[in-house]
């Protein structure tokens, strides 16, 4: 506000008595004042006052006053400490400092701050804005992404819905359909039986009256009908039908549900990152080198390391425990290959045509026949639950009990077939002149990959009809066991030699001869050494021993696991599946 007594066509005045015009101007204190006021200035004899006429005034900033030595007015800049001092201070703490005079460094700093304040109002503030404009675009899409997801879902429930009510429906009717079989059997039956009564009860009254007549003639042409009547009409006898709802696997139901693919939050870096305008520089500032002074090198921070995140651990039980045992019915030696379907039924084929699907209590639940009438050289199950076969030069897939062919080789010959976790499959085969060997991987019937030969142009597998057995590992590593070559070939995902297994160093007695192999959530490589008092070797994803499991099995041949990591072991003697839990 102005003063009481000044205006705008008032001269400015003393800035001590407020009174008089102001004529001088202490370039110490930074005051301006008037001649009756210089006096009364000068006589604080504590500070060194600089007087000079208002004209004369240099256009100065205002020293900081020192916080550390009163009446001190800080002249200098120490660049160690990046803070103003004084010259008292120079011979006390800022000893061998590098120090600036601050009036120089004020003006470098004074231009950068300038060119600071362009910047963010000009260019880095605008940016910002922006990319808020974009988050918020960016929420509308997701809330509209997530609609389209929940709908997604509610349709998909709808569908199931009427696919159940459908099936539901449907096995109404064939419980009306055969109620109504049933009937009619008994009502004919029925029908039979009182015919009979009709005709008995005439002939008992015709016999009566025979005897009461006492008519010779009669009695003489009877003919007796009681052999004809002593075999007693067939009785129908029909065998109730049951239901036997299938125990629902909550894991497996979700999946053929549908799944969300997995949300992915990650920040980087813009590509367009702003750079620095080129501006002016300042005119550089000679530093002033106070006594004593010793440079340090600079600090490079530290980085810090990544987190490393590990999955959940399933330890290996100090025993396994045998759980359930399945009779395929194939008969001793001819069982050849078994994969899980769930964890109470199991998809199994022997040596002949027809491949079972079977329950924990060895009931048949259905059975396919294969198309070309020979037995299938190996199964597998898919993510979709689909079975899927291989036979003398086809791979093919079973749909709702309807057989098709999904690739047809030339050349080769399938043997050994895995699902993976991409629903690719991956084949074992050998060539027509059985001098080769090669895993192929399928997605459909196209062929997208080809494993033959390590970085040395060796072959990685045996060439011979001898069982190449294989599956894929959660890392995505090829595992095979070769028995010919008497080791488990594992591959990464790009078909690059990772390491052999050949069985533990321990056992010098007998050859390691790997039959089937799976894996499990843990990474886990098990393989089977097919003799009669064989067992499995348990090995981490790096082909480290870590146990055997032994839960007196008979020649184990083929292995699966399902998806809460229970082994089953097919024995090729017994033809039993046994299931067992080891973690």
């Amino acid at each position: 506000m102005l003063h009481p007594r000044r205006s705008a066509q008032d001269v400015l005045l003393c800035d001590s008595c407020e009174t008089f015009p102001l004529q001088c101007h202490c370039e110490l204190c930074q005051i301006n004042l008037c001649t009756n006021c210089v006096g009364k200035h000068l006589l604080d004899s504590s500070k060194r006052h600089n007087v000079v006429p208002f004209k004369q005034k240099k256009s100065t900033p205002n020293y900081p006053e020192c916080p550390t030595h009163a009446d001190k007015h800080c002249e200098l800049y120490c660049e160690d400490c990046d803070v103003p001092v004084c010259s008292t201070c120079i011979s006390d703490k800022h000893r061998g400092h590098i120090l600036y005079d601050v009036l120089e460094k004020l003006g470098s700093k004074t231009q950068g701050l300038q060119n600071d304040l362009e910047e963010l109002e000009t260019r880095i503030s605008p940016r910002y804005e922006e990319m808020a404009s974009d988050v918020q675009t960016e929420k509308a899409k997701l809330e509209t992404n997530y609609e389209k997801l929940t709908t997604a879902a509610d349709q998909q429930e709808e569908i199931w819905h009427r696919e159940i009510t459908a099936i539901v429906n449907q096995v109404k009717s064939d419980i009306a359909e055969m109620k109504t079989k049933h009937m009619a059997a008994l009502d004919k039956n029925t029908d039979e039986i009182t015919h009979s009564i009709t005709e008995l009860k005439q002939m008992i009254l015709n016999l009566k009256a025979i005897l009461e007549s006492n008519d010779i003639s009669l009695i003489s042409t009877y003919k007796s009908r009681n052999n004809e009547f002593r075999r007693l009409p067939p009785k129908v006898r029909v065998t109730l039908p049951s239901f036997s709802p299938q125990k629902i696997n909550t894991d497996q139901l979700r999946e053929m549900f549908g799944s969300l693919s997995p949300l992915s939050i990650n920040t980087e870096e813009h590509g367009d990152t702003m750079k620095s305008p080129e501006a002016v520089p300042p005119t550089p500032v000679k530093p002033m080198k106070s006594p004593e002074a010793v440079s340090s090198p600079p600090v490079k921070p530290m980085k810090s390391p990544e987190a490393v995140s590990s999955p959940p651990v399933k330890p290996l039980l100090d025993e396994p425990r045998l759980t359930a045992t399945i009779d395929t019915g194939y008969g001793e030696w001819k069982l050849y290959s078994v994969s899980c379907l769930n964890e109470d039924q199991v998809w199994t084929c022997g040596d002949n045509k027809t491949m079972k699907l079977l329950n924990l209590q060895s009931k048949l639940l259905t059975s396919i026949q294969t198309e070309s009438g020979i037995r299938p050289w190996d199964i597998a199950v898919t993510r979709d639950g689909d079975l899927v076969y291989t036979d003398c030069n086809t791979v093919n897939i079973v749909k709702n009990k309807q057989i098709q062919t999904v690739i047809t080789l030339q050349g080769w010959r399938p043997r050994y077939v895995c699902s993976t976790a991409s629903d690719d499959l991956l084949v074992t085969m050998i060539s027509d002149d059985k001098t080769q060997s090669k895993v192929a991987r399928y997605s459909g019937s196209t062929e997208t990959q080809s494993i033959q030969f390590d970085d040395q142009d060796r072959p990685l597998y045996s060439s011979d009809y001898n069982d190449k057995y294989i599956s894929e590992n959660r890392n995505l590593d090829i595992c095979v066991a070769d028995r010919t070559a008497k080791a488990v070939v594992v591959v990464n995902q790009s078909g690059k030699l990772r390491f052999r297994y050949t069985g533990h160093p321990s056992n010098t007695k007998q050859s390691f001869t790997p039959a089937g192999i799976t894996t499990d959530s843990q990474s886990h490589i098990l393989t089977a050494e097919c003799r009669y008092n064989g067992s499995i070797h348990i090995l981490d994803q790096d082909g480290q021993f870590l146990r055997y499991i032994h839960c007196d099995l008979h020649s184990p041949y083929r292995l699966c696991v399902d998806i809460r990591d229970n082994l089953f072991v097919a024995e090729y003697l017994t033809a039993k599946v046994k299931k067992i839990q080891y973690l």
